[in-house]
């Protein structure tokens, strides 16, 4: 009981009246919240794509084939499929930081147990698991940025928070893959396992749940915007409100969109340093280094495709979808289809970056929240995400299968061939970027 316990709600603390004390205390607050699920976020991604950066090493040592390794993948994937579905629903009705702290934990913990194993049902299963874990990160920072941001603010901040996604990639391409080229595949997951029990504590420590915990007034008040309608008064009736989502098309055609984008996001995140090892040449370490070029980029494309989409085009995300999708398809076919130069590889990386980050940004959870009620917005997100990774779930499976039956020969002297891969990555981006243009004109819904 008492673990449930602190996974409650918090009680309100006594109202402050003071009006310059609530600004000062919300200001404060509010950029401790950015800060704690922008960074708590950005390294708990560490704990989930590490295996990405660790494939070369583990096939030219005979310990696992491409299919095992798309089989351990997928693993994670339909773990944080399912668990984002179901902590998606339950978010909204625990506290997120407590979520957000054991997400963040538990999922350390699976990384140091992943770097002990190298049985193939053993590393799925763990693997399995710590995709469940990591699926309370993203549902209990959108939720605790609501409580936070207001409507009309919320895609600037959303997008300085989805950098977490660019950062976490960036930081496991840059320094895991150093640890791998200097110690072995082992350090790839003992490295962010020991990193996350760090910022577990300190997530904990930065974190409030929402702001009448401190005495402050809601933030629609505070900034004096009218208050969006208040949630149904029994867990019945917020399981309704919730399931309510299902009826709006909307929602399904941004989760099929979003799974379509999800292919080629982590085509990229899981297999890009074995392809550039493989089919241009590159050491892990100089691999991982181009690859990471698209998280910096990224990081650049969400804050962008925030800004862009609530100042230029007064929140309508739509527009802002298309100009983004049309730079990264154009990112992705230069990095795959251009010429054989590091350069040419690097702009790819820049433009895929760019685009992917910012159509994540929307389609992955933004525009979403946007149309459906502040109190289905976790079920909102639970939904896309379970479309989401059952489509990476399948992408890890396709591609460890399209890649092992193109490839002549075993371990170090493997000759790869990419192409049909190559070619079924792309054509899901491009599949993504025709669907979620036909809800051009998409409005919020009641």
């Amino acid at each position: 009981m008492k673990l449930l316990a602190a996974f409650a709600p918090s009680a309100d603390a006594p109202p402050l009246s003071d009006p310059q004390e609530i600004d000062r205390r919300f200001n404060a607050a509010r950029l401790r919240i950015i800060i704690a699920v922008t960074l708590g976020y950005g390294l708990l991604y560490t704990c989930r794509v590490g295996l990405g950066v660790v494939k070369g090493p583990l096939i030219d040592a005979g310990i696992f084939t491409p299919i095992q390794l798309g089989l351990i993948g997928a693993a994670t994937y339909y773990g944080y499929a399912g668990g984002k579905l179901f902590n998606g629903f339950l978010a909204d009705h625990v506290n997120p930081r407590a979520l957000l702290v054991a997400g963040i934990l538990l999922s350390a913990l699976c990384n140091l147990a992943m770097s002990a194993t190298t049985v193939v049902w053993i590393a799925a299963i763990i693997w399995g698991v710590n995709g469940w874990f990591q699926s309370f990160g993203a549902p209990a920072c959108v939720i605790s940025m609501a409580q936070w941001f207001s409507g009309e603010e919320r895609g600037r901040y959303y997008g300085i928070w989805t950098i977490s996604h660019t950062l976490g990639e960036g930081l496991t391409f840059l320094v895991t893959g150093t640890l791998v080229g200097a110690l072995g595949w082992r350090a790839g997951f003992i490295g962010p396992g020991l990193l996350c029990l760090l910022v577990a504590a300190w997530t904990w420590w930065m974190m409030r749940e929402r702001p009448q915990v401190l005495g402050l007034p809601s933030v629609a008040r505070w900034r004096g915007v009218p208050e969006p309608p208040p949630p149904p008064e029994t867990p019945a009736l917020r399981l309704r409100g919730q399931l309510a989502i299902l009826a709006f098309p909307e929602v399904w055609v941004l989760a099929v969109a979003s799974a379509l984008l999800y292919v080629s996001r982590y085509a990229i995140t899981s297999w890009g340093v074995l392809y550039l090892q493989k089919a241009h040449h590159f050491d892990p370490g100089p691999a991982a280094a181009i690859l990471s070029i698209s998280t910096f980029a990224g990081a650049a494309g969400t804050v962008a495709f925030g800004f862009l989409s609530d100042l230029v085009f007064k929140a309508r995300r739509p527009p802002v979808n298309l100009l983004f999708g049309v730079i990264e398809l154009t990112g992705l076919l230069i990095f795959f289809y251009g010429p054989d130069n590091i350069w040419v590889l690097s702009l790819g990386m820049v433009l895929f970056g760019f685009g992917m980050t910012g159509l994540v940004t929307s389609v992955g959870g933004l525009f979403a929240t946007d149309i459906c009620p502040k109190h289905a917005m976790g079920a909102a997100l639970g939904m896309i995400g379970v479309f989401s990774y059952v489509g990476t779930a399948i992408q890890e499976n396709v591609s460890g299968w399209l890649i092992q039956s193109h490839m002549v020969g075993k371990g170090v002297a493997a000759v790869y061939d990419f192409q049909p891969a190559v070619l079924f990555w792309v054509a899901c981006s491009a599949a993504s970027l025709v669907l979620a243009a036909t809800l051009w004109r998409a409005r919020p819904r009641d």
